[in-house]
Protein backbone atom coordinates (compact mmCIF):
# COMPACT_ATOMS: atom_id res chain seq x y z
CA UNK A 1 0.00 0.00 0.00
CA UNK A 2 1.66 3.56 -1.23
CA UNK A 3 1.34 6.33 0.98
CA UNK A 4 -1.09 8.26 -0.49
CA UNK A 5 -3.54 4.75 -0.57
CA UNK A 6 -2.45 4.43 3.47
CA UNK A 7 -3.92 7.68 4.08
CA UNK A 8 -7.21 7.39 2.20
CA UNK A 9 -7.55 4.44 4.34
CA UNK A 10 -7.19 6.05 7.58
CA UNK A 11 -9.41 8.50 6.33
CA UNK A 12 -12.07 6.29 5.65
CA UNK A 13 -11.58 3.85 7.90
CA UNK A 14 -14.61 2.13 10.29
CA UNK A 15 -14.54 -1.05 11.95
CA UNK A 16 -18.52 -1.19 11.84
CA UNK A 17 -21.72 1.09 10.98
CA UNK A 18 -21.18 2.94 14.75
CA UNK A 19 -17.79 3.89 14.75
CA UNK A 20 -17.03 7.20 13.98
CA UNK A 21 -14.80 9.59 11.75
CA UNK A 22 -11.02 9.62 11.87
CA UNK A 23 -9.37 12.83 13.23
CA UNK A 24 -7.04 14.28 11.92
CA UNK A 25 -4.16 16.47 12.90
CA UNK A 26 -0.39 17.75 13.03
CA UNK A 27 2.67 17.39 14.43
CA UNK A 28 5.04 19.83 13.88
CA UNK A 29 8.65 19.30 14.81
CA UNK A 30 11.32 21.16 13.94
CA UNK A 31 8.75 23.38 11.18
CA UNK A 32 8.00 20.25 9.63
CA UNK A 33 4.40 18.87 9.71
CA UNK A 34 3.75 15.34 10.22
CA UNK A 35 0.36 14.01 9.80
CA UNK A 36 -1.20 12.45 12.76
CA UNK A 37 -4.53 9.91 12.30
CA UNK A 38 -6.30 9.17 15.36
CA UNK A 39 -9.29 6.81 15.11
CA UNK A 40 -9.70 3.24 17.03
CA UNK A 41 -8.32 1.49 14.22
CA UNK A 42 -8.15 -2.27 16.00
CA UNK A 43 -10.29 -3.37 18.64
CA UNK A 44 -11.26 -6.36 20.99
CA UNK A 45 -14.30 -5.87 19.46
CA UNK A 46 -13.10 -6.42 16.12
CA UNK A 47 -11.90 -9.84 16.10
CA UNK A 48 -10.79 -12.14 18.90
CA UNK A 49 -7.34 -12.80 19.34
CA UNK A 50 -5.95 -16.26 18.81
CA UNK A 51 -5.46 -18.12 21.92
CA UNK A 52 -2.07 -19.29 20.99
CA UNK A 53 -1.13 -15.61 22.46
CA UNK A 54 -2.70 -16.19 25.63
CA UNK A 55 0.71 -15.91 27.18
CA UNK A 56 1.62 -13.75 30.43
CA UNK A 57 4.28 -10.78 29.38
CA UNK A 58 5.47 -7.54 30.87
CA UNK A 59 4.60 -4.52 29.03
CA UNK A 60 3.10 -6.10 25.50
CA UNK A 61 0.54 -4.72 23.04
CA UNK A 62 -2.47 -6.35 21.65
CA UNK A 63 -2.07 -8.99 18.92
CA UNK A 64 -4.29 -6.85 17.26
CA UNK A 65 -1.92 -4.13 16.31
CA UNK A 66 0.89 -5.99 14.42
CA UNK A 67 -2.08 -8.03 12.49
CA UNK A 68 -3.28 -4.38 11.24
CA UNK A 69 0.32 -3.51 9.35
CA UNK A 70 0.77 -6.75 8.01
CA UNK A 71 -2.47 -7.09 6.20
CA UNK A 72 -1.90 -3.43 5.20
CA UNK A 73 1.95 -3.96 3.93
CA UNK A 74 2.72 -7.35 3.59
CA UNK A 75 1.98 -10.45 1.50
CA UNK A 76 2.35 -14.06 2.33
CA UNK A 77 5.63 -15.36 2.46
CA UNK A 78 7.27 -11.56 3.12
CA UNK A 79 9.82 -11.31 6.16
CA UNK A 80 7.85 -9.70 9.38
CA UNK A 81 10.67 -8.89 12.06
CA UNK A 82 10.41 -7.47 15.27
CA UNK A 83 13.75 -6.37 17.18
CA UNK A 84 12.07 -6.37 20.89
CA UNK A 85 10.26 -9.06 20.70
CA UNK A 86 9.17 -9.74 23.96
CA UNK A 87 6.79 -12.51 24.33
CA UNK A 88 6.47 -12.43 20.48
CA UNK A 89 3.13 -11.11 19.52
CA UNK A 90 3.98 -9.52 16.14
CA UNK A 91 6.00 -12.92 14.91
CA UNK A 92 3.34 -15.06 15.96
CA UNK A 93 0.40 -12.45 14.26
CA UNK A 94 2.31 -12.39 11.20
CA UNK A 95 3.25 -16.60 11.52
CA UNK A 96 -0.45 -16.93 11.79
CA UNK A 97 -0.92 -14.61 8.79
CA UNK A 98 1.36 -17.32 6.97
CA UNK A 99 4.30 -14.59 7.13
CA UNK A 100 8.22 -15.63 7.13
CA UNK A 101 9.51 -13.94 10.76
CA UNK A 102 12.44 -12.43 12.17
CA UNK A 103 12.87 -12.25 16.28
CA UNK A 104 15.01 -10.89 18.09
CA UNK A 105 15.50 -9.75 22.15
CA UNK A 106 18.54 -9.50 23.99
CA UNK A 107 16.47 -11.01 26.90
CA UNK A 108 16.58 -15.09 25.97
CA UNK A 109 13.19 -15.47 27.81
CA UNK A 110 11.67 -13.45 25.03
CA UNK A 111 12.46 -16.85 22.54
CA UNK A 112 11.56 -18.75 24.94
CA UNK A 113 8.10 -17.57 24.29
CA UNK A 114 7.96 -17.19 20.84
CA UNK A 115 9.58 -20.26 19.32
CA UNK A 116 7.30 -23.04 21.09
CA UNK A 117 4.53 -20.82 19.40
CA UNK A 118 5.96 -20.64 15.39
CA UNK A 119 6.20 -24.55 15.80
CA UNK A 120 3.28 -26.05 17.98
CA UNK A 121 3.75 -29.75 18.37
CA UNK A 122 0.59 -31.86 19.16
CA UNK A 123 -1.01 -32.37 22.38
CA UNK A 124 -0.65 -36.64 21.76
CA UNK A 125 2.89 -35.55 21.84
CA UNK A 126 3.00 -33.24 24.97
CA UNK A 127 0.94 -35.46 27.14
CA UNK A 128 3.37 -38.63 25.69
CA UNK A 129 6.77 -36.97 26.70
CA UNK A 130 5.39 -35.33 29.86
CA UNK A 131 4.65 -38.78 30.66
CA UNK A 132 8.24 -39.66 30.02
CA UNK A 133 9.64 -37.25 32.16
CA UNK A 134 10.23 -38.76 35.96
CA UNK A 135 9.08 -35.90 38.44
CA UNK A 136 11.15 -36.86 41.86
CA UNK A 137 10.38 -36.15 45.44
CA UNK A 138 12.36 -34.62 48.23
CA UNK A 139 13.68 -32.56 45.46
CA UNK A 140 14.72 -29.11 47.06
CA UNK A 141 16.26 -25.94 45.27
CA UNK A 142 19.52 -24.40 45.81
CA UNK A 143 17.35 -20.90 46.77
CA UNK A 144 14.23 -20.53 49.35
CA UNK A 145 11.03 -21.02 47.62
CA UNK A 146 8.87 -22.29 50.22
CA UNK A 147 6.80 -19.17 50.29
CA UNK A 148 5.60 -19.69 46.97
CA UNK A 149 5.33 -23.80 46.26
CA UNK A 150 3.84 -26.67 48.47
CA UNK A 151 6.99 -28.93 49.21
CA UNK A 152 5.89 -31.48 46.66
CA UNK A 153 5.13 -29.19 43.69
CA UNK A 154 8.51 -27.63 44.37
CA UNK A 155 10.19 -30.99 43.90
CA UNK A 156 8.04 -31.68 40.69
CA UNK A 157 8.96 -27.97 39.40
CA UNK A 158 12.73 -28.90 40.73
CA UNK A 159 12.66 -32.15 38.31
CA UNK A 160 11.61 -30.50 35.33
CA UNK A 161 13.65 -27.97 35.65
CA UNK A 162 16.81 -30.11 35.72
CA UNK A 163 15.32 -32.70 33.05
CA UNK A 164 14.82 -29.66 30.70
CA UNK A 165 18.22 -28.24 31.57
CA UNK A 166 20.03 -31.78 30.65
CA UNK A 167 17.91 -32.03 27.26
CA UNK A 168 19.51 -28.81 26.11
CA UNK A 169 23.01 -30.04 27.37
CA UNK A 170 22.72 -32.85 25.11
CA UNK A 171 21.57 -30.98 22.48
CA UNK A 172 18.22 -32.94 22.52
CA UNK A 173 15.73 -29.94 23.34
CA UNK A 174 12.83 -30.82 20.37
CA UNK A 175 10.06 -28.60 19.94
CA UNK A 176 8.47 -30.63 22.67
CA UNK A 177 10.81 -30.04 25.00
CA UNK A 178 10.90 -26.50 24.56
CA UNK A 179 6.60 -26.21 24.43
CA UNK A 180 7.29 -27.77 27.98
CA UNK A 181 9.71 -24.99 29.19
CA UNK A 182 7.32 -22.70 27.78
CA UNK A 183 3.85 -23.65 29.34
CA UNK A 184 5.82 -24.55 32.59
CA UNK A 185 7.65 -21.02 32.79
CA UNK A 186 4.26 -19.29 32.36
CA UNK A 187 2.51 -21.11 35.13
CA UNK A 188 5.52 -20.61 37.48
CA UNK A 189 3.65 -17.90 38.86
CA UNK A 190 -0.03 -16.35 39.24
CA UNK A 191 -3.39 -15.30 41.27
CA UNK A 192 -5.77 -19.03 40.40
CA UNK A 193 -5.13 -22.53 40.85
CA UNK A 194 -4.02 -22.68 37.91
CA UNK A 195 -0.42 -21.96 38.23
CA UNK A 196 1.78 -23.44 40.38
CA UNK A 197 2.30 -20.94 43.52
CA UNK A 198 0.03 -20.04 45.85
CA UNK A 199 -2.11 -16.64 45.00
CA UNK A 200 0.17 -14.15 43.96
CA UNK A 201 0.63 -11.17 41.94
CA UNK A 202 -0.59 -11.02 38.21
CA UNK A 203 1.68 -14.10 35.85
CA UNK A 204 3.85 -11.20 34.25
CA UNK A 205 5.74 -10.90 36.91
CA UNK A 206 7.02 -12.24 40.04
CA UNK A 207 7.50 -10.36 43.69
CA UNK A 208 10.21 -10.94 45.71
CA UNK A 209 10.10 -13.99 48.11
CA UNK A 210 9.99 -11.53 51.05
CA UNK A 211 6.81 -9.72 49.47
CA UNK A 212 5.83 -13.43 48.91
CA UNK A 213 5.60 -13.82 52.70
CA UNK A 214 4.02 -10.48 53.48
CA UNK A 215 0.80 -11.52 50.93
CA UNK A 216 0.60 -14.93 52.29
CA UNK A 217 0.43 -13.23 55.81
CA UNK A 218 -2.40 -10.79 54.56
CA UNK A 219 -3.98 -13.66 52.81
CA UNK A 220 -3.94 -16.17 55.90
CA UNK A 221 -2.46 -18.59 52.89
CA UNK A 222 -0.21 -21.63 52.88
CA UNK A 223 0.90 -22.83 49.49
CA UNK A 224 -0.98 -25.90 48.36
CA UNK A 225 -0.33 -29.40 45.78
CA UNK A 226 -0.24 -28.47 42.55
CA UNK A 227 0.03 -30.86 39.85
CA UNK A 228 2.80 -29.77 37.76
CA UNK A 229 2.12 -32.05 34.86
CA UNK A 230 -1.35 -31.84 35.14
CA UNK A 231 -1.28 -27.89 34.69
CA UNK A 232 0.96 -27.68 31.87
CA UNK A 233 -1.23 -29.76 29.22
CA UNK A 234 -4.54 -27.69 31.06
CA UNK A 235 -2.83 -24.97 29.41
CA UNK A 236 -1.19 -26.31 26.30
CA UNK A 237 -5.12 -27.31 25.38
CA UNK A 238 -5.94 -23.68 26.40
CA UNK A 239 -2.95 -22.33 23.82
CA UNK A 240 -4.27 -24.21 21.13
CA UNK A 241 -8.03 -24.25 21.41
CA UNK A 242 -7.91 -22.04 17.83
CA UNK A 243 -4.73 -23.08 16.40
CA UNK A 244 -5.96 -24.88 13.16
CA UNK A 245 -3.00 -26.42 11.70
CA UNK A 246 -0.37 -27.71 14.88
CA UNK A 247 2.62 -27.89 12.65
CA UNK A 248 3.52 -24.20 11.30
CA UNK A 249 6.83 -25.66 8.58
CA UNK A 250 5.37 -23.84 5.76
CA UNK A 251 6.82 -20.30 8.34
CA UNK A 252 10.92 -19.69 7.46
CA UNK A 253 11.55 -18.66 10.82
CA UNK A 254 15.19 -16.76 12.32
CA UNK A 255 15.10 -16.44 16.08
CA UNK A 256 17.77 -13.69 17.27
CA UNK A 257 19.35 -13.00 21.00
CA UNK A 258 21.61 -10.40 20.33
CA UNK A 259 21.41 -6.30 20.54
CA UNK A 260 18.67 -4.88 18.31
CA UNK A 261 21.52 -2.51 16.56
CA UNK A 262 23.85 -5.31 15.90
CA UNK A 263 22.07 -7.93 13.97
CA UNK A 264 24.19 -9.04 11.72
CA UNK A 265 22.73 -12.53 10.11
CA UNK A 266 19.95 -10.49 8.74
CA UNK A 267 20.03 -9.66 5.21
CA UNK A 268 20.53 -6.45 3.80
CA UNK A 269 16.83 -5.33 2.60
CA UNK A 270 15.21 -8.10 3.19
CA UNK A 271 12.48 -7.20 5.91
CA UNK A 272 9.30 -5.93 4.43
CA UNK A 273 7.48 -4.91 7.97
CA UNK A 274 8.74 -3.99 11.45
CA UNK A 275 6.54 -3.95 13.99
CA UNK A 276 7.81 -3.61 17.34
CA UNK A 277 7.81 -1.40 20.69
CA UNK A 278 11.05 -0.58 22.63
CA UNK A 279 12.20 -0.42 25.80
CA UNK A 280 10.76 3.01 27.30
CA UNK A 281 13.53 4.58 29.99
CA UNK A 282 13.44 2.83 33.07
CA UNK A 283 9.81 2.39 33.37
CA UNK A 284 9.81 -1.38 33.04
CA UNK A 285 12.14 -3.89 35.26
CA UNK A 286 12.07 -6.27 32.84
CA UNK A 287 14.87 -8.81 34.53
CA UNK A 288 13.57 -7.75 38.13
CA UNK A 289 10.49 -9.00 37.06
CA UNK A 290 11.51 -12.55 35.75
CA UNK A 291 13.86 -13.11 38.37
CA UNK A 292 11.88 -16.01 38.53
CA UNK A 293 11.36 -16.94 35.11
CA UNK A 294 15.13 -16.90 34.71
CA UNK A 295 15.68 -19.31 37.67
CA UNK A 296 13.76 -21.88 36.32
CA UNK A 297 15.83 -21.79 32.81
CA UNK A 298 18.56 -21.24 34.39
CA UNK A 299 19.27 -17.63 32.86
CA UNK A 300 21.67 -15.32 34.17
CA UNK A 301 19.47 -12.44 35.61
CA UNK A 302 22.41 -9.92 35.98
CA UNK A 303 24.02 -10.42 32.87
CA UNK A 304 20.32 -10.06 31.04
CA UNK A 305 20.24 -7.07 33.02
CA UNK A 306 23.24 -5.44 31.84
CA UNK A 307 22.09 -5.68 28.00
CA UNK A 308 18.32 -4.57 28.17
CA UNK A 309 18.28 -0.89 27.35
CA UNK A 310 17.33 1.44 30.68
CA UNK A 311 17.53 4.42 30.18
CA UNK A 312 17.24 7.68 32.56
CA UNK A 313 16.93 10.12 29.81
CA UNK A 314 15.37 10.93 26.82
CA UNK A 315 18.67 11.55 25.49
CA UNK A 316 20.46 8.96 26.25
CA UNK A 317 17.24 6.51 25.10
CA UNK A 318 17.25 8.86 21.54
CA UNK A 319 21.32 8.00 21.69
CA UNK A 320 21.24 4.03 21.84
CA UNK A 321 17.68 4.42 19.56
CA UNK A 322 19.52 6.09 16.90
CA UNK A 323 21.96 2.52 16.18
CA UNK A 324 19.07 0.41 15.86
CA UNK A 325 17.17 2.62 13.70
CA UNK A 326 20.63 2.74 11.51
CA UNK A 327 20.10 -1.04 11.79
CA UNK A 328 16.71 -0.97 10.68
CA UNK A 329 17.02 0.95 7.49
CA UNK A 330 19.95 -1.31 6.43
CA UNK A 331 17.72 -4.54 6.81
CA UNK A 332 14.71 -3.15 5.38
CA UNK A 333 13.80 -4.14 1.97
CA UNK A 334 13.22 -0.95 -0.85
CA UNK A 335 9.59 0.52 0.30
CA UNK A 336 9.51 -1.63 3.41
CA UNK A 337 7.65 0.02 6.24
CA UNK A 338 8.83 0.26 9.88
CA UNK A 339 5.59 0.84 12.31
CA UNK A 340 7.47 1.87 15.55
CA UNK A 341 4.81 1.90 18.79
CA UNK A 342 5.77 4.20 22.19
CA UNK A 343 3.99 5.60 24.76
CA UNK A 344 3.43 8.36 27.19
CA UNK A 345 6.12 8.11 29.42
CA UNK A 346 6.00 9.27 33.05
CA UNK A 347 2.18 10.81 32.95
CA UNK A 348 2.38 12.24 29.49
CA UNK A 349 5.31 14.36 30.48
CA UNK A 350 7.41 12.75 27.88
CA UNK A 351 6.09 11.94 24.07
CA UNK A 352 8.55 9.94 22.82
CA UNK A 353 7.19 9.84 19.08
CA UNK A 354 8.38 13.29 18.97
CA UNK A 355 12.22 11.30 20.20
CA UNK A 356 11.38 8.96 17.49
CA UNK A 357 10.55 10.83 14.35
CA UNK A 358 14.03 12.75 14.28
CA UNK A 359 15.79 9.43 14.61
CA UNK A 360 14.29 8.14 11.55
CA UNK A 361 14.67 10.90 9.56
CA UNK A 362 17.88 10.62 10.34
CA UNK A 363 18.76 7.40 9.07
CA UNK A 364 17.27 8.06 5.32
CA UNK A 365 13.20 6.83 6.43
CA UNK A 366 10.08 8.69 5.24
CA UNK A 367 7.37 9.67 7.98
CA UNK A 368 4.21 8.79 6.47
CA UNK A 369 2.18 9.23 8.84
CA UNK A 370 1.49 9.04 12.75
CA UNK A 371 -1.36 6.61 13.56
CA UNK A 372 -2.90 6.89 17.28
CA UNK A 373 -5.10 3.72 18.01
CA UNK A 374 -7.38 5.73 20.68
CA UNK A 375 -10.15 4.31 22.36
CA UNK A 376 -12.92 6.57 23.39
CA UNK A 377 -10.23 9.59 22.04
CA UNK A 378 -13.67 11.97 21.76
CA UNK A 379 -13.74 11.96 25.55
CA UNK A 380 -10.52 13.88 25.91
CA UNK A 381 -10.46 17.41 24.75
CA UNK A 382 -6.75 17.00 23.55
CA UNK A 383 -5.20 13.86 22.84
CA UNK A 384 -1.54 15.11 22.74
CA UNK A 385 -2.24 16.81 26.29
CA UNK A 386 -0.96 15.50 29.76
CA UNK A 387 -4.60 14.89 30.09
CA UNK A 388 -5.18 11.95 28.31
CA UNK A 389 -4.37 9.18 30.43
CA UNK A 390 -7.13 10.48 33.51
CA UNK A 391 -9.83 11.11 30.96
CA UNK A 392 -9.69 7.27 30.11
CA UNK A 393 -8.88 7.21 26.93
CA UNK A 394 -6.47 4.04 26.23
CA UNK A 395 -4.31 4.91 23.20
CA UNK A 396 -1.49 3.40 21.00
CA UNK A 397 1.07 5.75 19.64
CA UNK A 398 2.49 4.51 16.00
CA UNK A 399 5.37 6.48 14.06
CA UNK A 400 5.23 5.05 10.32
CA UNK A 401 8.11 4.88 8.42
CA UNK A 402 9.16 3.69 4.84
CA UNK A 403 12.15 3.13 3.25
Amino acid sequence: MKKKEFHTFLKQFRFNDKSIATKQEELVISGKKFPVFINEFWTAKQRQANSIHEVSYRACFKPQLPRFFVELFTSEGDIVYDPFNGRGTTTVEAALLNRNIIANDVNPLSLIFTRPRISVPSIIEIEARLNEVSLRKNLKAEIELSMFYEKNTLAEIVSLRNYLKQRLLEKKEDDIDRWIRMVATNRLTGHSNGFFSVYTLPPNQAVTAERQIKINVANKQEPEYRDVKKLILRKSKALMRDVKIEKTETISALYLNCDAAETKKIKSGSVSLTVTSPPFLDVVQYAADNWLRCWFNDIDMRQVEQKITMSKTVEEWSSKMQKVFNELYRITAPNGVVAFEVGEVRNGKIKLEEAVLPLGLNTGFDCEAIVINAQEFTKTANIWGVSNNSSGTNSNRIVVFRK
